[in-house]
Formats: structure tokens, C-alpha cells, sequence
């Protein structure tokens, strides 16, 4: 495995920083620091009992035993098009899932923001993009966002089998919309699942997540 370096991009569990930063100038919000009242890397995630696309609530007590990944999404910001345009979420979510981890896309945006859609609206989008999530939830209020601390899109977070969050922050090291980034990127969320398939501690368990600001209510 790659031995992983910190750069301005990255910032370790326990880092602090000072307000919000732009990202390359496009007035792109990247998260804050970890603030009081938000989950942390290393505690109990929040729990949560929210509605899929397809009616049924899913609830997070529920996959209890397995590895969850949780992905905060916004279809119309051009950081998760990246990701989307150029295939990476797919083969990411079809590759893990199909090892039996749980990947759950969440929809954190209010009636009327930019990312907002219907159930049906999100499985036509899913079908579009032949992505491969275990389900979409729809988390219109943002309590499920808040409680997490999830403030961009792609926002990133890993449960591991007994509820403990092991990962928060960015999909990878490439703060840009260009998909042509995605090649060589450094993909936190794959090399922190393999680092839990070794045994050991996540070596990066928090980065600053990038992208379009979640469009909270």
C-alpha cells in the first residue's frame, strides 16, 4: 500500500481549522473543522431511521455487522458530476457492494435547492447513471446530514461493522471538477476499506471533504 502524505488538501483526525476555505477560486465551500454536535471519527455514528426511494425506511442499527458506506450527493454540482461523468462513483459502489458492504447515497437537499428530486426523480437518475448504490435515501429536512456533520457533495463516511464511524471527508486527493482527475487520484475510500480488510487502523481516517455546499433547509 502507498504510504500516504499530507498536503494543504488533506488534514488528519484532530486538525483544526479556521472557518471555511474556497477551493480554486469558484466559490466551492470545502468543509469545516469538526465542530461540537457533529459525529467524530472514532465514536458511535449517529443513528438514523430515514425513507429509501422506495418507501421502506432503513435504518442504520440495521446493518449492524457490515460496513457502511455513506455518500452525501447533490446530482446537479459539477464536483459529483465528475465522479459520475466519468464512471469512478460506479465502478467504486459496484466493487464494494459487491464484497458485501452497504453503500448508501443520501439526498440532503431542501424542497427547491439545487439536488432536490422526488424518489422517483432519484431512481431514474440511478438507472441513468447505472449506478450502483445499496439504496438512495431521501433526507429533505437534513437531519440525517446535520447529524453527521456533512457539509459538501461528494461528502464521504465509513461505518465499520460495530457502528464505530473509521472515516469521514473526501472521496479522493483531486479538489477539482475535471474528470480527467479521477485518473491516479489518491481514493480515500478504497484505501481506508483496505486497510480495515488488513486489520489495522484507518491510516487517513479524516480528510476535507470538497465539492458544492449541501443545500440544508
Amino acid at each position: 500500500m502507498a504510504t500516504f502524505r499530507m498536503t494543504r488538501r488533506t488534514f488528519v483526525a484532530g486538525t483544526t481549522l479556521a472557518g471555511l476555505a474556497t477551493v480554486a477560486g469558484r466559490g466551492i465551500l470545502a468543509s469545516p473543522a469538526w465542530g461540537a454536535g457533529v459525529a467524530k471519527v472514532g465514536e458511535t455514528a449517529p443513528a438514523f431511521n430515514t425513507a429509501a426511494t422506495n418507501g421502506r425506511s432503513v435504518s442504520l442499527a440495521d446493518q449492524r455487522g457490515k460496513i457502511v458506506i455513506l455518500e452525501w450527493t447533490n446530482h446537479d454540482c459539477p464536483y459529483v458530476r465528475k465522479h459520475y461523468d466519468s464512471g469512478n462513483m460506479q465502478t467504486l459502489q459496484k466493487e464494494i457492494t459487491a464484497q458485501g458492504v452497504v453503500w448508501l447515497t443520501l439526498i440532503s437537499s431542501s424542497p427547491g435547492t439545487q439536488g432536490y428530486v422526488s424518489p422517483k426523480e432519484a431512481d431514474e437518475l440511478t438507472a441513468s447513471r447505472k449506478a450502483n448504490p445499496t439504496a438512495v435515501l431521501l433526507d429533505p429536512t437534513g437531519a440525517v446530514g446535520k447529524a453527521y456533520g456533512a457539509t459538501n457533495t461528494p461528502h464521504m463516511y465509513i461505518v465499520d461493522k460495530a457502528g464505530l464511524l473509521v472515516y469521514a471527508g473526501a472521496i479522493d486527493d483531486r479538489p477539482t471538477t475535471r474528470r480527467a482527475d479521477v485518473q491516479g487520484a489518491q481514493n480515500y475510500v478504497r484505501a481506508a476499506l483496505e486497510d480495515m480488510a488488513a486489520g489495522r487502523a484507518v491510516q487517513t481516517p479524516v480528510t476535507r471533504a470538497y465539492g458544492c455546499t449541501v443545500k440544508y433547509a
